[in-house]
């Protein structure tokens, strides 16, 4: 058959496929809103995209009429449209760099985030950081609702009326890399008044969407104690952002065996899965589409997942297939039913275009710009709203029914034993350590160097509460900050310890079921009171001095000059003294016990396979001071040392917090002599 009667017998069964496609009852819309932007400069990176002098200037903000004709029509929102209310007042976007399109229920509002693209390079001034936006989607009441020397983008319509965005405004830095303000999410009203925190996370977020039960789906990269580039999945809270939880991918067995991150998810009509873009920790949003169904048990790799797109590469998983760069070739995906979608593709990686696909690997262009591409399509029509979920802090205005006094917040555990793991047997949980993780509040990555442990996190020791025989607790918690809880027996000792952190808003009561219960199962209705919560819940007792602020130099040093020093210079052995040296500012004694004798988890790229050090999640038993070889020497079997019950807790104290040596970013040398320095922020 000659070449071109192939080709018109081919393009004849293509149109006849488009023509079926198209008339899927779901494409029952005629209109898609998009932004065009040129892909971000800067450093290749998940969270270097978001910054707003790397965004190249040029695009807008567009719907796409007719999509479903053979000649669709697109039409500029915003031509000869300027901002009515703001710092722009007066002034026109065009020309500059648009992201994070976002349309309200009633179809009639978007939200987007906007910069000039003329700022300069690693400076964050209100002329180089994303702001977010408000119009009408004829183009009318273009108003201008965050500004300031920081980033507010990923902007989304809750379901009450407020706005959720994700914003640096909390303060922080990125532990690892390069000079990276952290990002989390916000809330606010609709004119852009009441600007509120919901999240008190130390590390980056991304893309907050609501799903079909009217909570906050998102993107939250979590490393704390373990490795940077293996949890960057879905997490959930509640609209005021309460009791944030992880249900899928933020304990992964080995780095291969499931996405690296997930973004842009998306709660799919009709049903409790999600659909996401798995893509790289080392690149940017796009890559492959997968399902995901949190109702399946997850093994550490691909059960809670199906591919959507599986002839694209998982970005950076499977980089033995592809180069990261290569696989960038789908993206914000917009879910019509579990088997459509409209999203962005391109073959090549570069230039994307808007689609219809199907699961089954059927794929229709629907609009293609050959100078920029295209990026987050959403039908343009009225769709249902999500239930809207009482408040129930006191950060809500007016405060919430069912919120506390500010400063009276509880946590509540029914049962500590209560675990997808194992405990050792006969160890008895008698307390929980609640341990505050601190953002990084000096820009060079990893500088200072916390601890022996690279990449570490600086944290504060508040204290400890008891747990009732039943295994419950019932306590006290500071709002505001970033918490993690170690499981204690009677000695003190951490038989369990999180790597993940969780916080209170003011107001809030949270509970929890266990420790790592086994997800989506409910407390049986007939189950007796948990003890603690029969009671007042307790006061944190606070831990000895140089726990809080946490201090090498004051909680274990002064144990060593009781017990070790001088008898260690006698024999030549070990230098444990207190004597400042090498290029972090340690004592001897710290750079000499630390790597050797203390116990840490390395936090890097790669850590997870660092044997003792590495993992993502803590072996009950075998971490911290169980598992240092110091314990051993830490009786009278060794010289006949004979520590009391307060200088053996200093030491117990310090390997089962990662063997810091600094308790805060600041003025280190201050710390290295004993002083007391307190964090900047908290």
């Amino acid at each position: 058959m000659p070449v071109e009667l192939r080709r018109d017998l081919y393009m004849r069964a293509r149109g006849i496929l488009r023509e079926t496609a198209f008339h899927n009852p779901l494409l029952d819309f005629d209109r898609v809103l998009f932004i065009k932007r040129h892909a971000a400069k800067g450093v290749f990176h998940m969270c270097d995209q978001y910054y707003g002098f790397n965004g190249v200037p040029g695009g807008g903000l567009y719907v796409l009429e007719g999509p479903f004709e053979p000649e669709p029509r697109v039409r500029d929102v915003l031509e000869g449209v300027v901002v009515e209310k703001g710092r722009l007042a007066g002034r026109s976007l065009a020309g500059g760099v648009f992201l994070s399109p976002e349309l309200s229920y009633d179809g009639r509002t978007i939200l987007f985030a906007w910069c000039s693209g003329m700022g300069k390079d690693l400076e964050w001034t209100a002329e180089s950081c994303y702001h977010i936006f408000k119009v009408n989607v004829d183009g009318t009441g273009l108003v201008q609702l965050t500004d300031g020397p920081w980033n507010d983008f990923d902007p989304c319509f809750l379901p009450n009326g407020r706005i959720v965005f994700i914003s640096e405004r909390r303060g922080g830095y990125l532990r690892c890399g390069r000079h990276c303000p952290t990002y989390t999410m916000f809330s606010m009203t609709g004119d852009g008044s009441d600007i509120t925190c919901l999240s008190f996370h130390e590390t980056h977020e991304w893309h907050p969407s609501i799903d079909n039960d009217g909570m906050i789906v998102y993107t939250r990269w979590d490393y704390v104690d373990r490795d940077t580039n293996v949890a960057h999945h879905i997490w959930q809270c509640f609209p005021d952002g309460r009791d944030p939880r992880s249900f899928h991918g933020n304990y992964p067995l080995r780095r291969e065996l499931r996405p690296w991150m997930e973004m842009s998810i998306r709660a799919i009509p009709g049903s409790h899965k999600y659909v996401a873009t798995a893509a790289a920790h080392h690149g940017h949003a796009f890559g492959s589409l997968v399902l995901i169904d949190q109702r399946q048990p997850d093994d550490g790799a691909m059960s809670q997942l199906t591919r959507l797109t599986p002839e694209v590469p998982l970005p950076e998983a499977e980089r033995h297939i592809r180069p990261i760069e290569a696989c960038m070739v789908y993206a914000t995906a917009w879910p019509l039913s579990e088997d459509d979608y409209l999203c962005v593709y391109d073959a090549d990686a570069k230039n994307h275009g808007i689609y219809w696909i199907d699961r089954f690997g059927n794929r229709e262009l629907l609009y293609r710009d050959p100078n920029i591409a295209c990026q987050s399509p959403i039908p343009l029509r009225a769709r249902p709203t999500p239930p809207v979920i009482p408040s129930r802090v006191a950060q809500a205005h007016p405060p919430a029914e069912g919120a506390v006094e500010p400063g009276r917040e509880t946590i509540a555990v029914a049962n500590v034993y209560d675990s997808d793991f194992d405990w050792p047997e006969s160890v008895k949980v008698t307390a929980l350590r609640v341990v505050q993780l601190l953002p990084k509040t000096t820009p060079p990555p990893n500088e200072p160097r916390i601890g022996v442990a690279n990449q570490t996190n600086a944290r504060a020791v508040l204290g400890t509460v008891p747990v009732e025989r039943d295994g419950s607790a019932y306590f006290r918690a500071p709002a505001g900050k970033a918490l993690y809880f170690q499981a204690l027996d009677a000695a003190g000792m951490a038989v369990q310890s999180m790597r993940s952190v969780t916080y209170l808003h003011p107001g809030e009561q949270l509970t929890c079921l266990g420790c790592h219960e086994p997800k989506n199962r409910a407390r049986r209705p007939d189950s007796a009171m948990p003890l603690a919560m029969r009671r007042e819940p307790s006061p944190i007792e606070p831990e000895i001095e140089g726990s809080n602020p946490f201090s090498y130099v004051r909680l274990v040093q002064p144990v060593l000059d009781r017990h070790c020093v001088s008898c260690h210079q006698q024999r030549e052995a070990l230098d444990l003294s207190g004597e400042i040296e090498g290029p972090h500012g340690w004592t001897r004694s710290y750079a000499n016990l630390a790597g050797e004798y203390g116990f840490y988890y390395n936090v890097s790229n790669g850590s997870i396979n660092d044997g003792v050090h590495g993992g993502v999640r803590t072996t009950p038993g075998q971490f911290g001071a169980r598992a240092s070889r110091l314990t051993a020497y830490m009786d009278s079997s060794h010289y006949d040392v004979k520590l009391s019950h307060e200088d053996r807790r200093r030491l117990t104290l310090w390997l089962d917090c990662n063997s810091e040596f600094f308790g805060s970013y600041e003025d280190t040398v201050a710390q290295a002599r004993g002083q007391v320095v307190r964090p900047g922020l908290d």
